[in-house]
């Protein structure tokens, strides 16, 4: 073996998805999905209702049967359209909606009911405790918790086997946004600790992209793209993925070339690959690329006029209206009035253009 190859080992597959389709009652719920997941690495499915993220989730588990397609963990093909192996024999800890806790158990029962055989449960059992901050609380039963206890006590009990692949279905969604927003940073803390390969299925984009190393945006049962937090957000493969991920703008345009018009300036954008030279389409524009300076209220110069604007704690979101009608929103930690002029401007270029 080469130094290099030390340094830089060939990363270790935990999951791959070959062509995978499931239907019910004759609608495709999950279209075709291929991806590979690496030993350790976190990846989030976001998408908005009804897209087949859960379903996804459900075969990867064994709890259905794909039509079309195979699934493989650790290499062992678990299931296709003529095989199924039952969950408990896949080497998967699951985490549901609601946690599934066992309310007759201590937490320490909880975790231990998946360490029957476990030569040294007692040791795991305090392992696990400790990695999710329960400690000392093994004692109590789960009513005598909170729920950001809880999910962690449900997290402990997936962890406690040290399965190949943990499967979370919403975690933090029963949570209100402040313990929500303390247990996500906390939960990859966690999972990143175990070194164990992660799926999580969510609807906020904040959370996936916090999370998660990989990111998979799932659309009517299709892989929309699959990508880091960062491409997803600044490259998006297509405009329902920058709709449904990003907090952008979406300008009407024409292209003449590489310059797009819009009602609000002529934006030259390196990336067009038109084959007609005029073309309309769109150019998003995300909220915070957008600055406002207010301007005096003689000034007969172009303008813009603030229309509303919302407080979200640490800046403000401004709606400026167009003299078409058209609305075009604004972060800023600058405070304007409602109805006051505006001259705008677009700080950086880094534009993304759809037709």
């Amino acid at each position: 073996m080469t130094a290099s190859a030390i340094l830089n080992p060939i990363p270790e597959p935990i999951l791959r998805l070959d062509n995978l389709s499931k239907s019910f009652n004759d609608n495709l719920v999950v279209d075709n999905i291929s991806l590979t997941l690496n030993l350790g690495d976190i990846l989030s499915v976001l998408g908005p209702s009804g897209c087949g993220k859960t379903t996804l989730l459900r075969l990867i588990a064994g709890f259905a049967q794909p039509q079309l397609g195979t699934i493989h963990i650790s290499d062992r093909l678990v299931a296709s359209d003529h095989y199924l192996m039952p969950p408990e024999q896949r080497n998967v800890g699951m985490v549901f909606q609601d946690y599934a806790l066992f309310p007759h158990l201590t937490v320490h029962e909880n975790i231990a009911f998946g360490l029957r055989r476990h030569l040294h449960k007692q040791q795991r059992i305090q392992q696990v405790l400790e990695m999710v901050r329960l400690e000392g609380l093994g004692r109590r039963y789960p009513d005598q918790l909170s729920g950001g206890q809880q999910q962690r006590v449900a997290l402990a009990r997936a962890i406690a086997p040290n399965p190949a692949l943990i499967l979370l279905d919403e975690p933090l969604s029963n949570l209100d946004a402040q313990t929500r927003l303390h247990l996500r940073q906390e939960l990859r803390d966690i999972l990143k600790t175990a070194g164990i390969s992660t799926i999580i299925v969510t609807h906020d984009q904040e959370e996936a992209m916090a999370i998660s190393d990989w990111v998979a945006v799932m659309r009517d049962g299709k892989l929309e793209q699959l990508d880091s937090p960062e491409n997803i957000y600044q490259q998006p493969a297509s405009r329902f993925v920058a709709e449904f991920v990003t907090q952008a703008n979406f300008l009407p345009a024409t292209c003449n070339g590489q310059i797009w018009q819009t009602e609000i300036g002529a934006f030259e954008i390196a990336e067009t690959k038109l084959q007609d030279r005029s073309q309309t389409g769109v150019v998003m524009i995300r909220q915070e690329d957008i600055s406002l300076e207010e301007i005096p209220e003689s000034s007969q110069n172009h303008f813009l006029i603030i229309r509303d604007r919302l407080f979200v704690g640490r800046e403000l979101i401004y709606c400026v209206q167009t003299p078409s009608g058209l609305d075009i929103f604004a972060r800023s930690s600058s405070h304007i009035p409602i109805g006051a002029k505006v001259k705008l401007s677009v700080r950086s270029h880094s534009f993304k253009t759809f037709t």
